[in-house]
C-alpha cells in the first residue's frame, strides 16, 4: 500500500462524482430532505418525538445512503472492467479500497455536516454534547456505510443484486438500533443481535450526545464503529475479485 496510489484513486473517484450531479444530490441533499420531512410530520403532533428520533436519524441516513451509493458505484466500476484494468497496474486491492473509502469519506464529511447543521439550526434539535462530536459520529457512521458497501459489492454480479443487500444488511440494523424500540426493551435474543451490529453503537452515541454532557461512552461507541469500518475494509480487500465476472 502506498499513499500516492491511494490518493490518486481517491482523486479519480472525486472527479467522477463531481460530474455525476444526480449522485451528488443523492449524497448531499437527500439525508437533509428526509430528516426535514420527518421533522415536519412530527412537529405538529408532538415536537418531542423528533427530539427522540432525530439523533438516530443522523446516524441512519448517512449510513444507508453511503452504503447504497458505494456498493452500486463499485460494482459498476467492476462490471465495466475499470477495476480489472486498474488492478493490472502496480496497485494493491487495499490501495484501491482505501482510495474509494477516502473519496467517499470526504463526501460523507460534507453530507454529515449538512445534516447536523440542518437538524441543530433549522429544525431545532436539542443538543447537550458538543456539536463537533456529533459531526464526528455522523461522519464515522457514514464511513462505515462506505466500507460495508465496498465489502458487499464483491458478492454481487449486477447492480440489482447490490441493491438486494439492503434488506439483508441495512434494514435489520435499522430495526434493531433503537430507533423504533429502545434497545434495553428488546427481547433477549434480539438484544444480543443488536449488540453485534455496528449501527446500534452509532445510534447510542448520537442519543448520548443529546442527553448528557459526558462524552466517555460516546468515544467508546465511536471506537466500536470505527473498528467495524476498518474490519469491513480489510474484508473487502480480501474478497474483492481481480477478474470481472
Amino acid at each position: 500500500m502506498t499513499p500516492r496510489t491511494t490518493l490518486a484513486v481517491a482523486a479519480r473517484v472525486l472527479r467522477q462524482l463531481r460530474r455525476d450531479h444526480r449522485t451528488l444530490a443523492l449524497l448531499l441533499l437527500v439525508p437533509c430532505l428526509l430528516i426535514t420531512l420527518l421533522w415536519w410530520m412530527y412537529d405538529a403532533a408532538d415536537p418531542a418525538t423528533f427530539d427522540r428520533i432525530g439523533p438516530p436519524l443522523l446516524a441512519i441516513f448517512p449510513f444507508t445512503v453511503m452504503f447504497l451509493v458505494t456498493s452500486v458505484t463499485t460494482l459498476r466500476e467492476r462490471t465495466s472492467g475499470t477495476l480489472e484494468r486498474l488492478l493490472t497496474m502496480p496497485m494493491g486491492k487495499l490501495d484501491l479500497l482505501l482510495g474509494y473509502a477516502l473519496a467517499f469519506g470526504l463526501v460523507a464529511t460534507v453530507q454529515s455536516g449538512l445534516a447536523v447543521l440542518v437538524s441543530t439550526t433549522l429544525l431545532g434539535l436539542d443538543l447537550v454534547g458538543p456539536v463537533w462530536l456529533l459531526v464526528v459520529v455522523a461522519v464515522t457512521d457514514a464511513v462505515l456505510g462506505t466500507a460495508l458497501g465496498l465489502f458487499v459489492s464483491a458478492f454481487a454480479r449486477t447492480e440489482f443484486q447490490a441493491v438486494q443487500f439492503m434488506p439483508a444488511v441495512v434494514i435489520p440494523q435499522i430495526l434493531l438500533c433503537g430507533l423504533l424500540v429502545p434497545r434495553e426493551g428488546l427481547p433477549g435474543a434480539l438484544a444480543a443481535i443488536s449488540d453485534a451490529l455496528p449501527l446500534s453503537y452509532a445510534t447510542d452515541a448520537m442519543i448520548q450526545l443529546t442527553g448528557s454532557t459526558s462524552t466517555g461512552e460516546v468515544w467508546r461507541d465511536l471506537a466500536v464503529v470505527a473498528a467495524f469500518a476498518i474490519a469491513c475494509l480489510g474484508l473487502g480487500a480480501a474478497t474483492l475479485p481481480r477478474r470481472t465476472p
